[in-house]
């Protein structure tokens, strides 16, 4: 019977760390956690909950405080959590099925290295998977390495050159969830800020780190600095050198954000070729679901509606349950004026997330069309209550417009037309 640590490194997180902790109970033989500083109560729920608990001074290195973490380990194998995520159901059967010394896939209890999967973006939309190494046995040669996006991915890969019986693993099922918590203003400002500094720093000293350059690129993306982004992004497309070489997964990553810059550069040809180039990289489907259904949208955008339901329904043959797709699906029917499909697609995305509040706008607006008015009434006033939890402006706003559809005297006109 295998034993198991999970590994933890936490600042201020006492509003996550009980529900981290608690979806390995059971499973962890130990739970290691070691604070970078917090002002919270984040060490006393730990210890309260059976911990290991350490400290270590954060000096704007994750692999370091990650490695930090490993050292303290004494079982068999390790699991590495943040506070913020949990252990799925899949993941615990994983677990279990690793500690009764059981093969996993085709690759037997005793050449098993480590298992690489999938972690699920809890309310995240446009990326809902990504792909993680959390899983692996505790040897001293395993090391994280990077300050930040930091992987043990290299030093897996040494070892089994230097021992060719070791093997890794691909569970294809989400292993993690993460919660995708919202932060303020001011603490997103605070983490992009770090991140820039940690990587800009990285990358001049190891200018041929593919996935640093990309993810530096990605950053700039997200704050719109489109020059930034774009030579970052070729420039981790263009490495060749053996100590960052571009993997599979930095090359789609590389491709799919080059197809955000030119599709906001308004360049749809060179947007369309990066976005198709990304989807041709062979890495598992689930993490390519942001490009097919950026790729539908900037199809849709050009008029190509055939092209853009090509996209999504193939983004729905990869996961049928998320529920954007079929939203988007929606959208392009109802461009064409297929109302009633359109309909159907809305139904089906908010069957899949009924707290979706775009959806039930969308739907309301097919309602109508369609002269279903105390649906659409029904579909209103539920947009405008999920929409008032997060942006009270425009869930008033939307009421405004609802107000002045007059829907409620229609409904009770057609009501008094139907009495005998």
């Amino acid at each position: 019977m295998a034993t198991l640590s999970l590994c933890m490194i936490v600042k201020d997180e006492a509003r996550n760390l009980s529900q981290a902790l608690a979806s390995v109970k059971g499973l962890a033989d130990e739970v290691i956690v070691l604070d970078t500083g917090s002002g919270d109560d984040t060490p006393m729920i730990a210890a309260a909950a059976g911990a290991k608990v350490n400290f270590l001074m954060w000096g704007d290195d994750f692999a370091i405080a990650r490695n930090a973490s490993l050292d303290q380990a004494t079982q068999d194998w390790i699991l590495v959590l943040d506070a913020d995520e949990t252990l799925s159901a899949a993941g615990q059967r994983l677990i279990a099925t690793i500690k009764a010394d059981k093969s996993v896939g085709q690759i037997g209890s005793t050449e098993l290295l480590m298992v690489k999967a999938l972690r699920r973006e809890i309310a995240a939309n446009q990326a809902p998977y990504t792909q993680v190494s959390r899983l692996f046995r505790n040897l001293a040669a395993i090391r994280y390495t990077r300050p930040i996006y930091e992987s043990v991915d290299e030093s897996i890969e040494t070892l089994m050159a230097a021992e060719s019986h070791w093997q890794v693993a691909q569970f294809g099922g989400a292993m993690i969830e993460h919660t995708n918590y919202s932060v303020t203003p001011i603490e997103a400002r605070d983490k992009f800020k770090r991140a820039e500094r940690i990587m800009t720093k990285y990358l001049a000293a190891n200018p041929d780190d593919a996935l640093i350059a990309n993810k530096l690129g990605a950053l700039y993306v997200q704050s719109q600095e489109w020059e930034r982004a774009t030579a970052l992004l070729q420039q981790a497309l263009e490495t060749d050198s053996e100590a960052g070489k571009l993997t599979p997964l930095t090359e789609y990553e590389a491709h799919y954000h080059l197809g955000i810059v030119h599709r906001h550069l308004e360049d749809f040809a060179a947007a369309e070729t990066d976005y198709k180039k990304a989807i041709a990289v062979p890495i598992a489907g689930l993490l390519k679901l942001p490009a097919y259904l950026n790729l539908g949208a900037l199809l849709k955008l050009k008029g190509d509606f055939d092209g853009a339901i090509a996209q999504y329904e193939a983004a729905g043959r990869i996961d049928p349950k998320h529920p954007a797709t079929f939203f988007n699906i929606g959208v392009v029917h109802k461009a064409k004026g297929y109302l009633e499909p359109a309909m159907r697609a809305y139904e089906y995305a908010i069957a899949l997330d009924p707290n979706y509040a775009a959806a039930y706008q969308n739907l309301a607006v097919v309602f109508l069309k369609l002269g279903k008015l105390p649906q659409c009434k029904a579909a209103f006033d539920q947009a405008i209550s999920l929409t008032q939890k997060t942006n009270p402006a425009e869930a008033k706003r939307l009421q405004q417009r609802v107000k002045s559809l007059g829907l409620d005297d229609a409904i009770a006109s057609g009501s008094k037309q139907e009495q005998p």
